[in-house]
């Protein structure tokens, strides 16, 4: 019974050890992330007592983003005596680029900045680029896509199918048109179409006044189609090839010293955390300590979701 005793004690102290261990290195992996939230609040933030040009990169499906907008915010309080605005996106909401046209063309008032095409600039990318003073893209860069387009699925014949019938009470028949779970009515397409044509042809005159197109012009780059580098040049939707070297040297033609530093400029928590590489190491760490709950959060925190709602302009090549 002794010895029993002994091996029960041993037990519990090597337990008390596991959870003393796993516990520290939870708070380790606390400690770790919050000094990398603290460093990547202060990156991409120039002193605002120092001259530079600044390098802001748009990659991506243009969502809202409150993180984009301070950052622009302060852009237009800072020392940066250029910007360059390096997009990389084929588009997204139409809200949300028009409130990035809105913020380059404030920051624009006070200096000169300059668009660089990357792979692709077109729809909502074309929107914020410009807003730019020049544009620069590659050769073989993608660009133009202008248009506007409202997608929603039909699952009527689906549910037809499956037996299912949803019953809606209106307070009119235009109300919450088109659903998706019952055919499109004539007259809510319609009402659909008008609100297309009405963004469309704000984003035509957009195209009109920054890129000094009317006419036959206009007409032949606003039929939604795409163009490269070297097509876009022809057609006035871009002002030069070249790549960033070159935006840099137009800016240089602007008064700008092209020996100034140039400085990325990231939203806050644009560092490892929001790349997301530290916070599944750590819930892998957890799991693998025993605290899936941990985990679990630790993984929910970064599913900011990506959704688009409204009317999108973004270029999506189909899948045939």
């Amino acid at each position: 019974m002794a010895l029993n005793a002994e091996a029960i004690l041993e037990r519990r102290s090597l337990r008390r050890r596991v959870a003393f261990w796993r516990v520290a290195a939870i708070v380790l992996v606390g400690v770790a992330l919050a000094v990398g939230a603290l460093a990547s609040r202060g990156a991409g933030k120039p002193g605002p007592r120092s001259a530079h040009i600044a390098r802001v990169e748009l990659s991506g499906v243009i969502m809202d983003d409150e993180k984009r907008a301070k950052l622009f915010k302060s852009l237009d309080k800072s020392e940066a005596k250029g910007v360059l605005l390096v997009v990389n996106s084929p588009g997204g909401g139409v809200t949300a680029s028009e409130d990035i046209y809105v913020a380059v063309r404030k920051i624009a008032e006070t200096r000169p900045v300059v668009a660089v095409v990357q792979t692709v600039a077109a729809s909502g990318g074309y929107i914020a680029a410009i807003a730019a003073d020049h544009i620069v893209a590659r050769q073989n860069s993608i660009t133009g896509s202008i248009g506007v387009l409202a997608q929603y699925p039909n699952f009527s014949g689906l549910l037809d199918k499956l037996g299912v019938e949803v019953e809606s009470v209106k307070s009119s028949p235009l109300k919450a048109a088109p659903s998706g779970v019952e055919p499109t009515s004539p007259e809510a397409r319609k009402a659909l179409e008008a609100l297309i044509l009405d963004s469309f042809a704000w984003f035509k005159d957009l195209v009109s006044e920054r890129r000094k197109l009317s006419g036959p012009q206009l007409a032949a780059v606003t039929d939604g189609r795409v163009f490269t580098g070297r097509q876009a040049i022809g057609l006035k939707l871009v002002d030069e090839l070249g790549g960033e070297d070159e935006a840099i040297a137009w800016l240089a033609t602007k008064g700008v010293d092209a020996g100034l530093p140039v400085r990325e400029w990231k939203p806050e928590g644009s560092g490892l955390g929001a790349l997301g590489l530290a916070r599944s190491a750590a819930a892998s760490l957890a799991d693998g300590l025993g605290a899936p709950a941990l985990g679990a959060a630790l993984r929910g925190a970064g599913q900011d979701g990506l959704v688009l709602d409204g009317l999108l302009a973004v270029w999506q090549p189909a899948a045939q």
